[in-house]
Parts: structure tokens; C-alpha cells; sequence
């Protein structure tokens, strides 16, 4: 069968990831460069990122897996030069997409996320401007209408200095800006009401990828700060945005900013009809003796104001075709190349096989629909 002709005509990959490379922080003062991280050598013979000049906690593996047979996947142990070129040049990822036919891509960062727990604060925030200028005006900057860079925003160190790298990035073309999915405090704390309140009149979607950035909130047998990646984590970390977005929905926060919209990225979509039943079911039942009072049910705002990523989720696809309400406006199709699940180079093959039977209206929701109206794509 020739998928590539049975796929729909617009696919966007809503999540993508750089994999870095050794100049990312070049743009860092000169008074600080020296103190900034660097791409080292690993014993395994790996390059690694290297904080604080001490070897890196792992070299490059599972997030730089495109290219690679499966049977081939390593977990560490690759140098630079053998990673695909598409993992952090903007021209090589667009060829990526082309062999792949995707139309566009929405990119989040990879090991640049560690500045979140960089105890020098000016450094951190030299090294996220550094790699948000990187995003923008080198990766981004390739074709700006196909590639979406998310900048970061230090939403740990005071929403005017969030609010202020916003404005910044959002004036150098960023569509977008990422946000920590382990921030210091959560996110329906009161603190972040002038941050949502500039994003929502600003139009800037915010986005969180799982527990990427920050740190982990408890112990836990699998957590990526010192890199300890497991099966069991991986799949635990699916179900990472219920936390935050519920807390979200229920504080109010979309009630305040109806017009703010904040994406989970790589959470899969099987999961959402039972959350949105459970939110339901609970203010239905709680409203009246918890005091919350919202203009409609918890699960209206998605697809609204929250939506999530996923790959391929053969249930959450079923689900879609079963006519689950309000799932086909809330999810958003990815590859997650480059890493080690992406579906890459086979996407229209999943593409074709995932949709089969769908009507054709949700398709193109979810294949790039969504993405188009939450990124201005």
C-alpha cells in the first residue's frame, strides 16, 4: 500500500525535540561563557553535557535514536557526529520531515532544560537566552512558517523576569515558549497570574513536556535529573499533565484568562475521556461544598484551552472514532523524532493505519488542525 498517498495532505508534529549541539551557549557572555556547559566526552566513549565541569551524568542515547534500527537503540554511548544532522540543524530537520511527510514541526528543547537547576541564576538565564536566541534565529530561523522553536521562560525566578523573556523571544518571531514540567511551585499557585494573564493577551500558547525541567517534586525509583530513564518511568510520565491541569481548571485559571492555552506534550490522548468524566463527576458532586463556581463543566476547557500531544495512541484513536466528545479538538499529533518511540520515517504509515475509518473532519483535527489554530501555523 502506498501510505503516503492514503495520508492526509497536512501533517504537523506537534512535538519534536532538539537534541543540542556544542555551540548552543555560544551566544553567553563572555564573563560567564566559561562557567557555561559544555558538550565533553563521556567514559563510555559518548558525548555528554558536562555542568560545572564535571562529566556528563549521561551521553547522548534514546533522545538522538532517529536513524538508528531498533535493534541498534542504545541508551548512551553516541558521539555527536553520529547523530543525524536533523537532531540540531533547521535545514537537515526539514529534510527529516520532507522523507517523512510532515508538514511541520513544533521543537522543544532537550539537555538545555538543566539550566533550570543551575544555582547561578544570571547563568541560567544567560544559557536559556543563549539557547532561545539559538532556537529562534538558527533552527527556527531556517523557514520560520514550518518549524516552531519553543523558547524557555524562567518562570522560577519571578513572573516579571518570565514575562519579560516572553516579550523578548515573542519579538523575535517565537510562536510559543516553554514552560518546566516540574517548576518550583505549581502551577495554580497565585504567583503565576501576571504570567498568565501576559500570555493570554499576547496569544502565546505555553507548553510543558512531561516532567522535562526542574526538579522532581518527590523520590521516585525513575527521574530524568540524574538521568536514571527506565521503562516504568517512561510510562508513568504519560500521565504527567493530569496533576498540573486539573489544578489549573479547577483554581480557575481559565475562567480568569479564557483566551490562555497551555499544551502537555507527549502525554498520549487514550487517558483524557475518563480524566474529563472523572473532573465532571466531581464538580457535579463538590461544587457546592468546595466553593468553586466555574462557567462550565472542568471538561469544556478542553480543546479550548488545553490540549495534549501524542503519538500512536491506537486507543486514544479509537476512542476518537467512537466520537468521545470534545477528544478530536483536544489532541494533537506528533512524531517525537528524534527520539527513541518516534515514529519517524514510517509517519505515514502510522498516519494511515491510526486514522483508518475516521471521520474526516477529526483526521484533520488532529493530524494538524489544532496545531495550526493553537501555533498560528
Amino acid at each position: 500500500m502506498n501510505y503516503r498517498h492514503h495520508a492526509m495532505a497536512r501533517v504537523i508534529s506537534a512535538d519534536c525535540h532538539i537534541t543540542e549541539p556544542p555551540w548552543v551557549f555560544d551566544r553567553v557572555p563572555a564573563e560567564l561563557r566559561e562557567h557555561a556547559p559544555r558538550l565533553v566526552r563521556g567514559d563510555d566513549g559518548g558525548d555528554g553535557w558536562s555542568f560545572h565541569g564535571k562529566p556528563p551524568t549521561r551521553t547522548f542515547g534514546i533522545e538522538a535514536m532517529a536513524g538508528r534500527a531498533r535493534d541498534d537503540f542504545q541508551k548512551s554511548g553516541l558521539r555527536f557526529e553520529e547523530i543525524l544532522p536533523g537532531n540540531y540543524d533547521g535545514a537537515a530537520h526539514l529534510e527529516d520531515m520532507a522523507r517523512d511527510g510532515v508538514d511541520a514541526s513544533v521543537v522543544y528543547p532537550a539537555n538545555a532544560i538543566f539550566v533550570y537547576l543551575e544555582p547561578d541564576r544570571a547563568l541560567a538565564h544567560a544559557c536559556m537566552r543563549s539557547y532561545n536566541d539559538w532556537v529562534l534565529e538558527d533552527f527556527q530561523g531556517v523557514d520560520p512558517h514550518r518549524l516552531v522553536g519553543l523558547p524557555m521562560l524562567p518562570v522560577d525566578d519571578g513572573t516579571d523576569v518570565a514575562i519579560a523573556e516572553l516579550d523578548r523571544v515573542l519579538d523575535q518571531g517565537a510562536r510559543a515558549a516553554f514552560i518546566p514540567g516540574m517548576p518550583r511551585r505549581p502551577y495554580n499557585d497565585p504567583y503565576y497570574e501576571p504570567l498568565w494573564k501576559a500570555a493570554a493577551e499576547r496569544g502565546a500558547p505555553l507548553t510543558f513536556h512531561r516532567t522535562f525541567g526542574g526538579p522532581p517534586p518527590d523520590q521516585d525509583w525513575d527521574e530524568l535529573v540524574t538521568q536514571n530513564v527506565s521503562m516504568a518511568g517512561t510510562v508513568v510520565r504519560f500521565f504527567s499533565g493530569v496533576r498540573p491541569l486539573t489544578y489549573m481548571i479547577f483554581d480557575g485559571v481559565f475562567e480568569r484568562y479564557p483566551k490562555l492555552r497551555i499544551v502537555a506534550g507527549e502525554v498520549n490522548f487514550g487517558w483524557v475521556p475518563f480524566w474529563a468524566q472523572t473532573m465532571d463527576q466531581q464538580y457535579d458532586v463538590g461544587k457546592v461544598m468546595h466553593g468553586v463556581e466555574l462557567s462550565r463543566r472542568p471538561s469544556e476547557f478542553l480543546g479550548e484551552n488545553v490540549f495534549v500531544t501524542g503519538l500512536d495512541d491506537t486507543i486514544g484513536f479509537e476512542l476518537i472514532k467512537a466520537g468521545v466528545p470534545r477528544l478530536a479538538d483536544t489532541c494533537m499529533f506528533s512524531t517525537d523524532y528524534p527520539h527513541s518511540v518516534t515514529l519517524w520515517p514510517n509517519t505515514a504509515k502510522y498516519v494511515a493505519e491510526l486514522t483508518a475509518g475516521m471521520d474526516d473532519d477529526d483526521k484533520r483535527k488532529v493530524l494538524a488542525g489544532n496545531a495550526e489554530r493553537v501555533y498560528g501555523l
